[in-house]
């Protein structure tokens, strides 16, 4: 089996960049677990970056569907948006660049899956966006996350992935003149390096359905599915 040291020389080569700062990238892709168990001073762990990378990402892909899908109206881009940002897409682009083999995590985290953990994945993809754009500059942390999300933007425009839940039920909701609906966690169980969450989403102050995930945004997912499955909520409550 190959050293992570391996993986991230082929991470490197993948990216094709040349880093001013490449300490961004040893903290985009150290895990909070490996600080909290290392315990030593002067470790950044990459949650950080991933806030950053969040909303660089939303720029990014909004402004790459609005320039080449200009047939698209706006409910249909941020339907299209929203699938393409949410953590299945995420995750299945880090699996792409091989992230979950170049992270460093603790061991409990490690022996519990977390390399392979959609919710983990998906967070060090937006925590290399996030180093990407301190490090290169918008234009070329735009031109990476169109690169390797191509792929599942072509995929959700030919109906090849998950449907996006939330969209769906917000939008089944604006059609019948109601107003937002909203997402509660209602449970959390395991331990830090393994929860699963059980999400709820109300709807004029009631439980409209509930799910459970390993992420809080995986289980408002099924939250959302449960309520649209929910056939008392098709008819005239919604």
């Amino acid at each position: 089996m190959k050293k992570r040291s391996e993986y991230l020389a082929l991470l490197k080569k993948r990216l094709e960049l040349n880093w001013v700062d490449e300490g961004l990238l040893f903290q985009a892709l150290t895990h909070s677990s490996f600080t909290y168990e290392s315990r030593q001073n002067g470790i950044e762990n990459n949650q950080r970056l991933e806030f950053l990378g969040d909303a660089v990402l939303e720029l990014a892909v909004s402004d790459y569907l609005y320039r080449n899908h200009p047939g698209l109206d706006e409910g249909s881009l941020t339907k299209l948006r929203a699938a393409v940002v949410c953590e299945p897409s995420l995750a299945r682009a880090a699996r792409e660049l091989g992230l979950g083999l170049c992270l460093q995590m603790g061991r409990g985290e490690e022996r519990s899956g977390g390399r392979e953990r959609p919710s983990i994945l998906a967070d060090a993809f937006e925590a290399l966006l996030g180093a990407v754009y301190l490090d290169q500059g918008l234009a070329r942390v735009g031109e990476l996350a169109i690169q390797f999300l191509s792929p599942v933007i072509e995929d959700l425009l030919q109906g090849r992935l998950e449907r996006d839940y939330k969209t769906e039920l917000q939008e089944l909701v604006q059609q019948r003149g109601g107003e937002q609906v909203q997402y509660i966690i209602l449970k959390e169980e395991g331990p830090d390096h393994q929860k699963t969450f059980t999400a709820g989403v109300l709807y004029r102050g009631k439980l409209a359905g509930s799910g459970a995930g390993h992420s809080k945004k995986d289980a408002e997912q099924q939250a959302a599915k449960s309520a649209l499955l929910n056939q008392g909520l098709q008819k005239k409550n919604f």
